[in-house]
């Protein structure tokens, strides 16, 4: 009988070699040259394309706060008037730490073999008010709504056309679809990513995002389903995520384009697997 141990040790042995060999065939050293010459491949390492990210610090007045405005757009293309998605964080996140799953590495790709037309992410600082004003003066959805915009603008980029969301940022990005819907101008695509749907008050309240039981169901999108307007909303959630109880609520009292439940937990395994369907979900409805 092989025992656990071995297996595991033959996996830890396979991975390291795997690594190595990546290391090697990517590597501008005399090993790494000899490597992809002995399996007949000779020449330089093709480049990798990579999104293009500037961050920058802007002054938000309806935080009362500098943040964090980062974009991140496919290499190549022109960025006047080009669509953007909203991107928005989960819990102890931040701009830089807002796109999961090889989310750059996803859209370079499928914008680079002509799968959709291009467009862009933007991702912004928005603590962890669940992107509403939980606090007098620190309302990160009017900073979405009211200054995104005019910095894209400013910086020559198109409005956004859309708003993406993981965990947290997956609420947040349900609270905009309906903010948008109350503004008749509603969003062209949703794309919710574990969103973070809990079904009982005391878990909500535990993380401090609501001052009480009435301003999370004000809000909560599970408890406003006929105020989600018309936008389409894809939701992507694993079926061993902790936020699966509220998700399936939602997916089940809602008419989504997209309404995936597929093997998976709250993690960025998770999310490398449904990156993909994200961004040729986002790509079908950018604007031409």
């Amino acid at each position: 009988m092989v025992s656990r141990r071995t297996v595991l040790g033959a996996l830890g042995a396979g991975v390291a070699a795997t690594v190595g060999i990546t290391a090697a065939w990517h590597s501008d050293a005399p090993f790494g040259e000899a490597m992809r010459h002995a399996v007949g491949v000779a020449g330089p390492v093709p480049a990798v394309k990579r999104a293009v990210v500037q961050v920058e610090r802007v002054r938000s007045e309806f935080r009362g706060r500098d943040v964090d405005l980062l974009t991140m757009v496919p290499p190549g293309v022109s960025t006047k008037g080009l669509p953007m998605s909203i991107l928005l964080h989960g819990r102890y996140g931040n701009a830089r730490l807002a796109a999961v799953g090889g989310m750059p590495e996803v859209l370079v790709a499928a914008v680079g073999r002509g799968q959709i037309p291009p467009f862009g992410f933007v991702a912004v600082d928005g603590d962890n008010h669940y992107w509403h004003e939980n606090m007098p003066g620190d309302d990160p959805m009017a900073m979405l709504l009211e200054e995104v915009p005019r910095w894209l603008a400013e910086r020559g980029y198109g409005a956004p056309f859309a708003c993406t969301g993981v965990s947290m940022g997956g609420f947040g990005a349900l609270l905009y679809a309906r903010r948008r819907h109350e503004r008749r101008d509603p969003a062209q695509a949703i794309a919710a990513i574990s969103p973070a749907l809990l079904t009982d008050w005391a878990e909500m309240s535990k993380r401090n995002a609501f001052r009480s039981p009435e301003q999370w169901a004000s809000l909560d999108p599970l408890k406003n389903l006929d105020k989600q307007g018309t936008a389409p909303t894809g939701v992507w959630v694993g079926d061993k995520d902790q936020f699966i109880a509220g998700t399936r609520k939602f997916i089940a009292g809602t008419k989504l384009a997209v309404g995936s439940i597929t093997p998976g937990g709250h993690d960025d395994v998770f999310y490398r697997k449904i990156v993909p369907d994200v961004i040729r979900f986002l790509g079908k409805r950018v604007p031409r």
